[in-house]
């Protein structure tokens, strides 16, 4: 797709024809890519899980993950044709050319080296100022510039803090393109919405390309000049973020869309009917055609070839003026589900520390079995400390909790396997909670075997069942965390948790690394639970969007204290707390790409 002004001569990226296939040629993880980008522009790529997302944006670093390759195509940045250079010289432009800011911050940073060496490595060289640069570098993310960070070593720092020392970095040396994979998944939404101007204004200021992988449309909706719609390792759509997102012409883009959840809105969100393909491009027809409305023999017959809809704005679907039929999307009016119910869980008076550190200041609650209740807050405000004290995986702990009218004792060692059964922690990231030399499928029937008295011989039945509920593949039962999608193994985690069929759930920022489709299906599977089964759950959550579509109390908190509780719709529409109207004021919206001048150009309501 050729998506800039061909008498623009300034390009400082060029993709032409890009193909990465697997060595033995037998898959296509990303097939006939071409963009280009300015300096200073930022392109948005958005997709499910698996579709090829971060296969793409590392091949623009020139790297291809462990079993794969550069098989076609050409790669320029800023002069410099990457797809033609070898190992030793991709290595000299990496840091200075291109750079990279990876999903997990922890992987960007060496765990034996402090904050100011690691900074410090990634300036120019040829530069002067280093020790002004470091502190307008961190002032840049929002960071502290005193000794005593710059002393800190990574695991000394938050999540949050960690991504930001990684975009600092990656801006040190002034790149001519940055690659972003992901880079504010973990951050809460004040903290993102400041990272996302500093990059806005970085890019900008100092001419840097940018590619922002994300599964976040409203997070794209906020940030990219223009946005890349990716299926099956194909860009299926392509345009300025507001025509593709208001006015989308393929039928995966409308989809991808209507699973949206919106701050502004308490409309259900639908999740995309199937699967997405497995085995990356299909090049014999459109790899939409399973889970499309508007599919017709010719889309089985061929490729769709890249088309323009509008100047600027190209699409690959034979049948881009024709809309599918969609049902107008209800209004989820949240209900009171426990308002009849006995209380499942009562927290009375509950403190805990970290050390010297007093990280919950008296917390008193409570949650009527078969309710939903969200906790928000920036972070450091305690909302995982609370998680993992209720779960009996932080010890440090005082107070009373009392589950089913008995008291828990702190530590999951001490009790019994019932009350481990029934009440299941979902973790926030899946790379520390599934064992690297485990399969999927083992890990997942490790559950069963240690806390249920499900015959082996039923294992792997229930391990499928699991993966259908959601929708990973059930191929993945026999492969290992590192072959799947970051997306993909938080799906994992989850069904580990729900195959035992717990009573009450405790989900840790569950959706943070799920793209919008998938996110959805998990959210109507655990309301259908909620629903059906009086599955009661606390949800732990930065995504305001998401806790509106699923909780019916929240919890706000900041610095370990519960500052305003109430109905979610209540809370979130007439909040009293000051740090509840900041946290409404950050969070990204998908209006946000709603151009006043794109909308009146082109008549898109």
């Amino acid at each position: 797709m050729q998506l800039i002004d061909p008498c623009d001569e300034t390009r400082t990226v060029s993709v032409k024809n890009l193909r990465v296939e697997t060595t033995d040629n037998l898959k296509q993880l990303v097939e006939d890519v071409s963009l280009e980008l300015l300096p200073g522009e930022i392109l948005g790529v958005v997709g499910e899980s698996g579709s090829g997302k971060t296969t793409l944006g590392l091949a623009l670093l020139g790297h291809c993950r462990r079993g794969l390759r550069i098989g076609a195509g050409t790669i320029r940045v800023g002069g410099e044709l990457l797809s033609d250079k070898g190992p030793s010289e991709l290595q000299r432009l990496r840091g200075r050319l291109v750079c990279y800011v990876p999903q997990d911050p922890a992987t960007a940073l060496n765990p034996a080296l402090r904050i100011r060496t690691q900074l410090a490595e990634c300036l120019d060289k040829n530069g002067s100022g280093r020790n002004i640069s470091l502190e307008d570098l961190l002032e840049d993310v929002m960071l502290p510039s005193g000794a005593g960070f710059l002393h800190a070593f990574p695991h000394q720092l938050s999540g949050g803090q960690l991504q930001r020392v990684a975009i600092a970095m990656a801006f040190a040396a002034r790149p001519r393109l940055i690659v972003m994979d992901e880079p504010t998944t973990g951050l809460d939404v004040s903290t993102q919405s400041h990272v996302l101007k500093t990059v806005r204004r970085l890019c900008e200021s100092h001419r840097v390309a940018a590619v922002y992988v994300s599964h976040d449309i409203a997070v794209v909706a906020s940030i990219a000049n223009r946005t890349a719609v990716v299926y099956a390792g194909r860009i299926v759509e392509m345009g300025p973020t507001a025509s593709v997102l208001f006015d989308p012409s393929h039928p995966y883009t409308r989809a991808l869309i209507r699973a949206v959840p919106d701050i502004d809105s308490t409309a259900t969100v639908s999740g995309l009917a199937g699967q997405a393909p497995d085995g990356g491009a299909d090049l014999k027809r459109c790899s939409f055609v399973p889970r499309c409305a508007l599919a017709v023999p010719a889309c089985r017959a061929t490729v769709p070839p890249a088309v323009p809809v509008r100047p600027g704005h190209e699409v690959r679907c034979l049948r881009a003026a024709d809309r599918e039929h969609i049902h107008e999307r209800s209004r989820l009016l949240p209900e009171e589900t426990g308002s009849r119910s006995n209380t499942l869980l009562d927290v009375r008076q509950l403190t805990a520390s970290h050390g010297n550190a007093k990280i919950l200041h008296d917390i008193t609650f409570k949650i009527r079995a078969g309710e939903c209740v969200g906790v928000v807050g920036t972070s450091g405000s305690g909302k995982t400390t609370l998680a993992r004290s209720l779960a009996g995986l932080h010890e440090d702990a005082r107070g009373q909790v009392i589950y089913r009218d008995s008291e828990l004792v702190s530590g999951t060692r001490n009790r019994d396997a019932d009350a481990r059964r029934s009440i299941q922690y979902i973790f926030q990231s899946p790379y520390g909670s599934l064992n690297p030399r485990r399969s999927i499928g083992a890990s997942v029937a490790t559950a069963l075997s240690q806390l249920t008295t499900v015959p082996a011989a039923e294992r792997r039945a229930r391990v499928l069942k699991a993966f259908d509920q959601v929708a990973l593949p059930a191929s993945a039962i026999d492969r290992f965390p590192h072959e799947l999608s970051g997306g993909q193994r938080q799906r994992a985690a989850i069904a580990r948790a729900l195959i035992v069929d717990p009573d009450f759930l405790i989900c840790d920022e569950i959706t943070s690394a799920l793209d919008v489709s998938v996110q959805a299906r998990i959210m109507e599977l655990l309301g259908e639970l909620q629903r059906e089964h009086g599955l009661t759950m606390l949800f732990v959550s930065h995504n305001l969007a998401v806790v509106r579509s699923i909780a019916q109390r929240v919890l706000v908190m900041q610095h370990g204290r519960i500052v305003e509780s109430g109905l979610t719709e209540a809370v979130l529409t007439n909040p009293s707390a000051a740090v509840t109207r900041q946290l409404l004021q950050d969070a990204p919206r998908f209006s946000c790409a709603r151009s006043a001048e794109y909308l009146e150009e082109h008549d898109v309501v």
